[in-house]
């Protein structure tokens, strides 16, 4: 990769391009983003192509946003960066804030069942993500058995520290057990200075340990959530769906969104293209005042994606050296499948515990599941049959 060839709008256009049109979630991402610049802009090629995405795939947050960010500073420094973010983000966001805000404004969405279906596609879009990560994360005894600890774990003592304590635990049992072969070496020129590496990640770790300590000595609803946010995106191995705990632990039980609604805009989430982050300028539009609507959107968004954007800059100087360490592969083994554990106990609670109210409900999510899984249908078709199904049976 060249060091910083072009601008931060071409790539802002680019990628605003991409986030209009990219459906299917991370792993489609990846083929789009691919298909794009290694193939048609000829940005790099297929090894250092390989590399960004081995390193996302590494680093806590968003795997597929993370490496636009990264395509995007190689392309034109830290502003190519955040061009990249805006412009893969900024299509999927202002579709969830617009249907946050129909949520409040016509009635007759959830009179008529649309809300139900939605509810119900996500719990069918859970239950596949939990399906395929398990397949893909858990392939051994060892691996199988972190995840079915760290689900008995989260079910019993679910709080935002008990996936913490989940996850570090499923490190450990990783890197002192877990036998991986080694990853082939790879470098690149990854265009960024290990000083500025060391700036982008000390001002991760000051956030990090700064703002939970600033809401705890504040009375500020606002601060309290965005520090929660950041936290749920500095804490998030294995994609977008894992965020759904951390979030709905954020949010939830204080009072500020309602169960029913926080699934309501997961479900549409699914329906639309981009990055599944973007649900959280839903969240943050569905909140009572001060803190609600478009800038408690905005606050919310940012706060969940600045963790991927400050791991991603401070990770890419330093990544040849650490992916090739054995023990930080064997950890991640072991972590990867405790975020399986912590999905399937969500996908049990409070997803499907707060959803399926009948025997039918749960017909509809094994015939979406099914779709999703084995007829590999568009996840719109299969929304788009939930909420007819669900208003059918609501009238």
């Amino acid at each position: 990769m060249t060091r910083h060839p072009g601008t931060a709008a071409e790539v802002l256009w680019a990628f605003f391009k991409l986030g209009l049109t990219s459906f299917g979630g991370p792993v489609a991402h990846l083929a789009y983003f691919r298909t794009e610049f290694v193939e048609r802009r000829r940005w790099l090629d297929d090894k250092h192509y390989s590399d960004l995405v081995a390193l996302c795939q590494f680093l806590p947050g968003p795997a597929s946003s993370q490496v636009g960010m990264a395509l995007g500073q190689g392309r034109a420094g830290w502003q190519g960066a955040l061009a990249a973010w805006l412009g893969f983000t900024l299509p999927s966001a202002l579709a969830l804030v617009l249907f946050a805000h129909g949520l409040a404004q016509w009635s007759w969405l959830t009179q008529s069942g649309v809300v139900h279906g939605l509810k119900l596609m996500s719990v069918a879009v859970v239950a596949q993500a939990v399906w395929g990560m398990s397949r893909a994360l858990c392939p051994d005894r060892l691996r199988a058995g972190i995840a079915l600890a760290a689900a008995m774990m989260m079910l019993s003592f679910s709080t935002v520290w008990s996936q913490v304590i989940v996850m570090v635990c499923g490190g450990v049992i990783g890197w002192r057990w877990l036998l991986l072969p080694s990853a082939p070496s790879c470098s690149a020129p990854l265009g960024i200075s290990r000083k500025a590496g060391i700036v982008w990640l000390g001002l991760f770790a000051l956030l990090l340990l700064g703002l939970p300590s600033l809401a705890a000595n504040s009375e500020s609803i606002t601060l309290s959530t965005v520090a929660s946010f950041y936290q749920s995106g500095a804490m998030v191995f294995g994609g977008g769906h894992v965020v759904l705990p951390l979030l709905q632990h954020a949010v939830v039980p204080t009072g500020l969104v309602s169960n029913d609604t926080f699934l309501a805009g997961y479900g549409a989430a699914q329906a639309i293209p981009g990055p599944l982050f973007a649900f959280a300028a839903f969240v943050g539009a569905v909140m009572p005042a001060p803190m609600g609507g478009w800038m408690g959107a905005v606050v919310l968004l940012m706060a969940l994606f600045l963790p991927a954007f400050l791991l991603v800059m401070g990770a890419l100087p330093f990544w040849d050296r650490l992916r090739q360490h054995h023990g930080i592969q064997q950890a991640m083994g072991g972590i990867n499948a405790a975020v399986v554990g912590i999905l399937g106990a969500a996908l049990y609670d409070p997803i499907w515990s707060g959803t399926i109210a009948s025997p039918a409900d749960g017909a509809l999510v094994v015939l979406a599941l099914g779709m999703l899984v084995l007829a590999k249908a568009s996840p719109l078709v299969v929304l788009l049959m939930l909420t007819t199904a669900s208003g059918l049976m609501a009238m």
